[in-house]
């Protein structure tokens, strides 16, 4: 593995593209996060298809770098890829009483 990050950005164009060094495994992680990988001169061009939507877009590239995190990858996301569920503050869950007798009873 290389000690480089991989790192997933949102280009100019509004293209999603993965930079870095990026060995055969790594790219086969991407495939599976539907990223599509093409044969280039310094190795691969890896990016998500065009115009799927950027909240896709966000939730395919945050699904990648988790698995490639898991994979034991570093990897830099662009903040502007976290999906919109990750920018918000965690909350504490509550339990929710139980409903009452009477309103079963209501529904019989």
């Amino acid at each position: 593995m290389s000690s480089d990050p991989i790192r997933i950005v949102r280009g100019p164009g509004g293209e999603v593209a993965v930079e870095g060094v990026l060995e055969a495994f790594a790219v086969g992680i991407l495939t599976r996060a539907g990223f599509v990988s093409w044969p280039a001169l310094g190795g691969s061009w890896v990016r998500l298809p065009f115009d799927m939507g950027r909240v896709w877009e966000n939730e395919r590239a945050g699904w990648a770098a988790d698995m490639l995190t898991a994979a034991r990858y570093q990897v830099d996301l662009d903040p502007s890829l976290r999906p919109a569920a990750a920018r918000r503050t965690k909350t504490a869950m509550t339990a929710q009483p139980p409903p009452s007798n009477a309103s079963r009873r209501n529904r019989r």
